[in-house]
């Protein structure tokens, strides 16, 4: 007869809601700080109306691209007028401020986001408290994971990264049109620079994600037949690994640009140019 003991029938109990001694909320308070905040910001810009282009420069807040409102094809600042509407425009002047600019594009970004495997785990653990933690006990009675609604909806994930490549696309564009200079040609000032930074976070982001990985080198049997795609799952499978922090930074950038945009087209301060 062994003398190993019979393993338990059931699972260890502890009373304490968890046994870690590190600071582990700090992770779901910092984050729910930082979303609601950011969360508030957007929806007060994108339902702003107004400092959202530069017409001497070109520059476009992302916030407000692609910009479909009547108002987007005249602008005036400082004395120059330019057409921020580069795709059209099929919103009345009077849907400033109950309908965003770019209504088009802003749903399928917020959704993109919204179903992040890394956003997931985030506002999961900030706002839910599903759990908190690892290894810290969870406050809600059941889990029915992703199999119910509203939550089964993040299984469309890959077809918002699909919208959110286009539109990716189209910030890209109007950072091409940044470079423009104060007398037309080319020109190159500090909000250029910012609305490349953004695009280029933008597009780590993007091709960081999960469903481009398995895009780019899913449903294949093997690489050795397919040299250019597992050259270009390698290449994303980098990127991957800092996923989630390229979704925080592209916060910040989105902000920045938003801002500097803002700020330049309220008269707050002149951009300053580095070539023409």
């Amino acid at each position: 007869m062994s003398t190993m003991e019979a393993p338990a029938k059931s699972r260890a109990q502890i009373k304490e809601r968890t046994l870690r001694k590190d600071n582990w909320r700090l992770y779901p308070i910092t984050t729910f700080v930082i979303f609601t905040a950011w969360v508030v910001y957007a929806t007060v810009r994108a339902f702003w109306g107004a400092a959202f282009y530069v017409p001497q420069y070109h520059y476009l807040t992302p916030f407000y691209s692609p910009c479909l409102n009547d108002i987007c094809s005249n602008v005036t600042v400082n004395g120059h007028t330019g057409d921020a509407a580069e795709f059209g425009t099929f919103l009345p002047a009077g849907t400033r401020g109950w309908i965003p600019f770019a209504i088009i594009t802003l749903p399928f970004l917020l959704l993109f986001r919204l179903t992040c495997y890394y956003y997931r785990k985030a506002y999961y653990r900030s706002f839910w408290a599903s759990p908190q933690a690892c290894a810290v006990r969870e406050p809600h009675g059941k889990y029915t994971g992703e199999r119910r609604f509203p939550l089964i909806g993040q299984n469309l994930h890959r077809y918002f990264w699909m919208a959110a490549f286009l539109i990716s696309v189209i910030n890209t564009w109007d950072a091409v049109r940044a470079f423009h200079g104060k007398d037309g040609g080319f020109g190159i000032g500090l909000g250029t620079i910012i609305l490349v930074a953004n695009v280029v976070l933008l597009w780590l982001y993007t091709l960081s994600c999960h469903s481009c990985r398995h895009i780019v080198g899913g449903r294949l049997k093997n690489f050795s037949k397919h040299p250019l795609r597992y050259r270009m799952w390698g290449w994303v499978s980098k990127i991957n690994q800092n996923h989630g922090t390229y979704a925080l930074i592209t916060l910040g950038s989105l902000v920045v640009a938003d801002a500097y945009v803002a700020f330049v087209a309220g008269g707050v301060f002149s951009d300053p140019r580095i070539f023409n």
